[in-house]
């Protein structure tokens, strides 16, 4: 009975906790689709519009936002995959003189949050002449200490007997990783590929720092626009400005969260 008591209440507690959690999402689902009258106003006979997408629509240049970011994040994605590969595959296999402390380092790295490197990375792209373009939001993500630090647990998880064959069939060392490691890993790449396009996505401080043009602004600073209180707040045009920006993540999610999963627990870290 004990158990039966304790397995109703932990399902009671997903439950609430998800209900807390789905609140602002199910506000901004009401304030986006009624008018602005009835944005913190939940009358159930209120109108039904879709005007206030009209309106965040018109009141930005969403389209250029969503190529900005569409680039942006598939840009950091594939560095990240090409320059991770590679050096995961080095730590893994390859007998690299101070290898441990290498990978040591790489993983200092992790305990170092992007926000305290702001003023460096800004100077250093000021010297390149990359200020307001979209490869200076993008350069300091595409070396990413977490994935050469997954990359690597998998690849060495991975039979050297598999490297040996390929290796006597001919296959120089980017063909073997073509061939061999890329297919085994397939699932930390899906898993890994999806939290780097949520986290890049939705990043704001950096991108906000270094662009000053519509021409190279993601969605996330492009919804600073809706923020001015010069002419008002309009709940209802936010929410719809903000249903429209995290819709492409959102369906994502519920198109790929079965496969999401599946990538995390295959990919378990050894």
């Amino acid at each position: 009975m004990s158990d039966r008591l304790f397995r109703l209440l932990s399902t009671l507690g997903a439950w609430v906790f998800g209900l807390v959690w789905a609140l602002p999402l199910l506000y901004a689902l009401w304030a986006a689709f009624h008018p602005s009258a009835f944005a913190t106003h939940f009358d159930i006979s209120a109108p039904v519009t879709t005007g206030n997408f009209i309106r965040a629509w018109e009141a930005a240049p969403f389209a250029r936002y969503f190529l900005n970011t569409v680039m942006l994040v598939i840009g950091i994605m594939i560095g990240q995959f090409v320059i991770c590969t590679l050096a995961a595959f080095a730590l893994a296999r390859d007998k690299l003189c101070g290898g441990e402390i290498l990978f040591a380092l790489i993983l200092v790295q992790l305990m170092v949050t992007p926000d305290v490197l702001i003023m460096e990375n800004y100077r250093t792209l000021q010297k390149l002449g990359l200020i307001d373009t979209l490869t200076g939001v993008g350069l300091p993500y595409v070396a990413s200490a977490f994935g050469i630090f997954l990359l690597r647990q998998t690849f060495k998880s991975i039979p050297k007997e598999l490297d040996d064959a390929a290796r006597l069939e001919g296959a120089s060392t980017l063909q073997t990783i073509w061939r061999v490691y890329l297919p085994l890993a397939r699932p930390v790449y899906v898993a890994y590929g999806l939290v780097s396009i949520s986290y890049h996505w939705n990043n704001f401080l950096w991108p906000l720092i270094v662009t000053n043009s519509t021409e190279t602004r993601p969605l996330t600073v492009g919804l600073q626009v809706f923020a001015s209180v010069d002419q008002g707040i309009d709940w209802s045009v936010i929410c719809a400005a903000a249903l429209m920006t995290s819709a492409p993540l959102m369906l994502a999610f519920l198109l790929f969260q079965r496969a999401f999963i599946q990538s995390f627990l295959r990919a378990g870290i050894r």
